[in-house]
């Protein structure tokens, strides 16, 4: 599943951890300081899309295409790979087009206070407010809706081939192994349609994971700035930091609940897969075989899938309950907790808004469990039976590497 597309997947993803920390950490201590004495500073503060092209932004993105660089280069030399371009560099480019996407998002947040300011002053009669001052508040986010319209269409072309090539390398490596597994009960089955579904899974889970990351870490700081204006909950009273002691707890309560409901889901999917492929496994033999897919043969096999279906839809019923219903309330979450400063009429609608949605940010980005869980399940079931399908080759991971690995290495 790893090795067919990543150099040594075990030395690979720990190095991507010490790597990414490492400049994660150099950023922070003189990296950001150093591009200022470049001539790279700014204060950020920018509205709508000048805000992308800032030197301190443009500082950011040079860093990063350097660290990319590095790193990239240091791997093709250690352990040349046949699918390293799209590996590590077509990784890092998602990484990166994620990232851009939450930058996006923190521009449209700072938008929201002075658009919405400009509409409480219209509606209150505290100053003057003209249509053209309307006008160019949505001039300024069209501009932000059109850089997010085109990073998340070259994102996606990126990713649909990304997943392409993976699926294509995970091919390539389990038919160069095709005389072991061709006798694997549904082998055929987890080449063409497990191989697709992983890669598109493990795909959409990582990204959805980094995005996840680089929420909280862009909002974050945003809603702790924004809690001064917030100190007090219901029922609670003051409470240092409000908003992000209320985003945390909610969504740990959320994942914590959903995890506990779910902790079956994975085995059954597992086990349904099981009884699907040998029912269909069967049923292809019958096409050749006059002896095979007999009536009492099909209706035992039919009925092990049917058993193992109603079980699994009763499972789903008790976690889709709780799901839904954490789901619902979670809607009114954010207006119970400003309950009290909306009432004491201490921030302005700019304000409040400002908070919602940074607010709905960080929790979401905590509740990455909560709404990725069944495709985790997915993920877990589809991991399952490629491990099992690969246990048959009979060789350690690391040291397998495919024909065209090996030719790209020469």
């Amino acid at each position: 599943m790893f090795v067919s597309f990543f150099p040594r997947p075990r030395l690979f993803f720990p190095s991507v951890a010490l790597w990414t920390a490492l400049c994660v950490l150099v950023w922070y201590v003189a990296g950001r300081r150093f591009g200022a004495h470049l001539g790279f500073g700014g204060t950020g503060a920018e509205i709508g899309i000048a805000s992308f092209w800032s030197p301190a932004s443009l500082w950011f993105d040079l860093y990063f295409a350097a660290a990319v660089s590095i790193f990239a280069s240091l791997w093709h030399r250690f352990s040349p790979h046949r699918w390293e371009r799209w590996s590590i560099l077509g990784s890092a480019l998602i990484l990166f087009l994620t990232y851009f996407q939450v930058e996006v998002s923190v521009a449209v947040n700072t938008w929201y206070g002075p658009f919405y300011d400009l509409i409480q002053a219209a509606l209150s009669h505290e100053r003057s407010v003209t249509p053209a001052d309307i006008y160019r508040s949505f001039l300024t986010f069209a501009g932000l809706a059109l850089v997010a319209v085109t990073v998340g269409v070259i994102s996606s072309f990126i990713v649909s081939h990304y997943v392409f090539r993976w699926r294509q390398a995970m091919n390539e490596f389990y038919m160069a192994h095709w005389h072991r597994l061709r006798g694997v009960e549904g082998a055929s089955q987890r080449i063409q349609e497990d191989t697709m579904r992983f890669s598109t899974t493990v795909e959409a889970l990582g990204v959805n994971l980094i995005q996840a990351v680089l929420t909280l870490i862009a909002f974050l700081p945003i809603l702790i700035g924004l809690s001064s204006a917030v100190r007090i909950l219901p029922i609670v009273g003051e409470v240092p930091h409000a908003l992000v002691a209320s985003a945390l707890l909610w969504s740990v309560f959320g994942t914590g609940l959903l995890a506990l409901v779910g902790i079956r889901l994975p085995g059954l999917e597992f086990g349904n897969q099981k009884v699907e492929a040998a029912y269909r496994k069967e049923l292809v033999i019958g096409e050749d075989r006059a002896d095979r897919a007999q009536p009492p043969t099909v209706a035992m096999l039919f009925a092990d899938v049917r058993r193992s279906y109603f079980r699994l839809y009763f499972n789903y019923l008790y976690f889709n309950v709780a799901r839904i219903v954490y789901l619902q309330v979670d809607v009114i979450v954010p207006y119970l907790i400003l309950a009290p400063t909306i009432a004491a009429g201490a921030i302005t609608l700019g304000v409040m808004n400002q908070i919602l949605n940074a607010f709905e940010q960080v929790r979401s980005s905590f509740q990455y469990l909560v709404t990725s869980w069944t495709t985790i399940v997915e993920l877990l079931s589809i991991f399952k039976r490629l491990r099992t399908f690969e246990a048959v080759i009979g060789e350690d991971d690391a040291a397998i590497v495919p024909a065209p690995a090996l030719r790209a290495a020469r």
